[in-house]
């Protein structure tokens, strides 16, 4: 998954403006522990990372 896709299903997730807040502020689990700016920072390919905000917020089938 390109980044650029990553970014249209966050801000279809979230929306603009809070999309970017989520990435940076909320840490997950399934991340290590990291937040996905952290992630993305250690090498984290963005399908894993995806697949871990998934999960993490309960994203609907139609979007993922």
């Amino acid at each position: 998954m390109r980044l650029t896709a990553f970014w249209t299903k966050m801000n279809r997730q979230f929306g603009e403006g809070y999309a970017e807040s989520v990435a940076k502020d909320q840490v997950i689990a399934e991340l290590g522990g990291r937040t996905i700016d952290q992630a993305f920072s250690d090498g984290v390919d963005t399908r894993t990372v995806w697949k871990a905000v998934c999960s993490a917020f309960d994203v609907p089938d139609r979007l993922r």
